[in-house]
């Protein structure tokens, strides 16, 4: 049986979603100003593996259907795969900026087009690749090639854009297999703390009391995207809230400007909205496919 599909609750919760993001990232930033990224995204792991685990325990088949995958060790790798990239992009927020980051962190989507042709067999036809090109066009006026191309900051927002595009491709592999997202998001969670329980002991620091509370209000905010994005996919088809999760980039900016006082000069914003233009038309494409398929 298909199920009801609610774009606009799908909307609503992508939004309150991207919301949260644009705050997990700001306080990321500050936190990571302190504190070792390694440490305290360590904690907030913790945190989210015990809210997955009481999330799985309410639903349907509890801990054991949530264990239960065709792919486990897909999985698990998923799951740490994102836990890293988390670590990078805050110590590219520390680096580089939140704006910048996110502006080259936006090229994920278009990245995990190319990397659909060989591990999903997808075949991408010209316009998709010509949206890719736009995207890789819009990072490259971002870093603007000569001394600061491969600037340490940008390398590592880099870095985590194409771990994000490989752990979105990944994503897809493992929800074909297993039909369900609840594995996914059970890994995702379990995974993600196990392996960062292996490094962050060894960046372990003492914290001022203000700033536990910075650490509850990241973690509280990260858990609550990460919930209401599965369920805007549970009541919405993917591709009808993707053009909201640009907003994440858009709210950087303000942050990014008056919290921080990051300078982002006009260089930045053409190079934003060619690769936030190029990942809508992909899109906007992929949808209008949808359709004419049914």
């Amino acid at each position: 049986m298909t199920r009801p599909s609610d774009p606009a609750l799908g909307i609503r919760f992508v939004l309150i979603a991207m919301v949260a993001f644009a705050v997990q990232d700001a306080t990321s930033k500050y936190l990571a100003a302190s504190y070792p990224p390694q440490f305290f995204i360590m904690i907030r792991y913790w945190l989210f593996a015990v809210f997955v685990a009481l999330l799985a325990a309410r639903r349907s088949g509890g801990l054991r259907a949530a264990c239960r995958t065709k792919m486990p060790a897909l999985q698990v790798f998923r799951g740490v795969l994102l836990a890293v990239q988390i670590v990078i992009i805050v110590i590219s927020f520390d680096h580089l900026g939140l704006a910048e980051t996110q502006a080259i962190f936006s090229l994920h989507p278009l990245l995990a087009t190319l990397l659909a042709i060989p591990l999903l067999g997808e075949r991408v036809g010209r316009h998709r690749l010509g949206a890719v090109a736009v995207g890789l066009a819009g990072v490259l006026v971002i870093l603007r090639p000569g001394p600061g191309l491969f600037s340490s900051g940008a390398l590592i927002a880099l870095a985590a854009a194409v771990m994000m595009s490989l752990y979105t491709v990944t994503t897809r592999l493992v929800g074909r297999a297993d039909g369900s997202s609840a594995p996914a998001f059970f890994y995702l969670g379990v995974a993600g703390a196990a392996a960062l329980s292996l490094i962050g002991p060894f960046y372990w620091t003492p914290m001022l009391l203000a700033d536990i509370g910075w650490l509850l209000l990241h973690s509280a905010v990260a858990m609550a995207g990460h919930y209401c994005l599965i369920r805007a996919l549970e009541v919405t088809e993917a591709v009808r809230i993707q053009p909201f999760t640009y907003l994440q980039m858009i709210f950087a900016v303000p942050i990014g400007a008056f919290v921080f006082g990051e300078a982002v000069d006009a260089w930045v914003i053409l190079g934003m909205t060619l690769t936030v233009g190029a990942g809508l038309y992909a899109i906007g494409r992929e949808y209008r496919l949808m359709r004419q398929a049914r």
